[in-house]
């Protein structure tokens, strides 16, 4: 028997559902931020995604050649391939630009609670806006998008001008080795390491901003920062929008990629992988041909959402199916198109069952049962059977499809 490939997943209808609620309630956010959705390829030119982040990351992506000998990758993430639209396509659009996405995405890594192979992202850019406004809004979009799906999460902000100030003294590369200690807190590795370049006076400098926990302990530290004014403004905004956040200005997300703010948010009841948005400001349009032009956005990993929410309950529309007598059918098909067509949901058999075994069969799947047969079609009427009370009656068509409304409405 064949089974579906490792890293992936199927979902059977209670769970599509599931998800498809909480995916509705994260695109009515963005759009009441005024975003509107884009949607991209799903497999890009390979370069696409190296030209960003290396070589390096060939190997955590799904790559092949297609019959032009062309390389190709599926999607890794999809801020490349959205500035790549705006590149190709969104040039001329009045600027900011605010895009939403929700795609699905691939990397071949080793599976594991909250991170698949095959995996969705909702996300946002915001194209165009280089100030401390935009980076303010970003943040608070992330946060209304999460708190409306009901997810219990922490938010940290900070800033790379003052890693990067510490680290001025350093050459790119050992700058990228000490970001990359501190992105997996191993500060013993990180002290050996800046032991072997005879740099140890960097230590208790890293350690003092790992430890600031407000603008006011940052500045006691580095009073000299350039972005200064930037950066306070940022969190003024945050704190007058009240949005709940704590300072980490020992986030180190790709040194090479963000310019300024950067952000993540970690739910209260994941254990390790439980990183469910992370983001900041960045500039990347010009490595595919575009304007140099700041930008902001973020990444939600839909996936550990759903797993953070656990077995949320779910609204569903009531639904009625149809019991028939065979002479009776061509009524029961006219009713029950009338039922779709005032949206409620309306099955009807198709294994020319008995009356008796179809009856059975709606209760286990439906609210209401459309008992038909000749007297209902010779009257223009339905029998309307409660499937959950038992209580039935007999009514016309409209009056029917209020009861079961009214129904739903409760």
């Amino acid at each position: 028997m064949l089974q579906r490939p490792r890293g992936t997943r199927d979902f059977l209808p209670e769970e599509m559902e599931r998800r498809r609620c909480i995916e509705a309630t994260m695109r009515k956010v963005g759009r009441g931020w005024g975003y509107r959705e884009v949607c991209t390829p799903v497999f890009e030119d390979l370069e696409l995604f190296t030209l960003r982040s290396g070589e390096g990351i060939i190997q955590e992506m799904y790559t092949f050649e297609d019959k032009g000998g062309r390389k190709q990758a599926l999607r890794p993430e999809v801020t490349a391939p959205v500035l790549r639209l705006f590149v190709n396509e969104g040039r001329t659009i009045p600027k900011p630009i605010r895009w939403y996405y929700f795609c699905d995405c691939f990397r071949y890594e080793r599976p594991q609670k909250g991170r698949y192979r095959e995996f969705w992202q909702f996300g946002v850019e915001l194209i165009g806006a280089d100030s401390p406004h935009a980076e303010a809004e970003t943040i608070m979009v992330a946060d209304a998008a999460l708190r409306a799906c009901g997810v219990s999460f922490e938010m940290k902000v900070g800033h790379l001008a003052p890693m990067k100030h510490l680290l001025s003294g350093l050459e790119l590369v050992f700058q990228r080795i000490v970001m990359g200690y501190l992105d997996k807190k191993d500060f013993d590795g990180l002290a050996a390491y800046l032991a072997s370049i005879h740099r140890e006076d960097l230590y208790d400098s890293l350690m003092g901003l790992i430890a600031c926990r407000n603008v006011e302990d940052l500045f006691s530290l580095i009073d000299n920062l350039p972005e200064r004014k930037r950066l306070e403004k940022v969190f003024a905004l945050l704190d007058q929008a009240e949005v709940p956040h704590t300072c980490n200005f020992g986030i180190a997300r790709g040194l090479d990629y963000y310019t300024g703010m950067v952000f993540e948010g970690f739910a209260d009841n994941l254990g390790a992988e439980n990183q469910i948005v992370g983001g900041g400001t960045y500039r990347l349009a010009h490595l595919f041909g575009g304007e140099d032009v700041g930008s902001c956005g973020f990444a939600i990993g839909f996936d550990r959402v759903m797993v953070s929410l656990g077995e949320m309950p779910v609204p569903r529309l009531v639904s009625a199916g149809v019991a028939s007598t065979e002479e009776s059918r061509n009524y029961a098909m006219r009713v029950a198109r009338g039922f779709r067509a005032s949206g409620i949901p309306t099955t009807v058999d198709l294994m020319e069952r008995g009356l008796g075994a179809q009856l059975a069969h709606l209760a286990k799947e439906a609210d209401f049962a459309l008992i038909i047969g000749r007297r209902e079609q010779e009257k223009g009427v339905v029998t309307l059977k409660n499937l959950h009370t038992g209580e039935q009656k007999e009514l016309p068509v409209p009056a029917a499809i209020d009861e079961v409304k009214r129904f739903g409405d409760r």
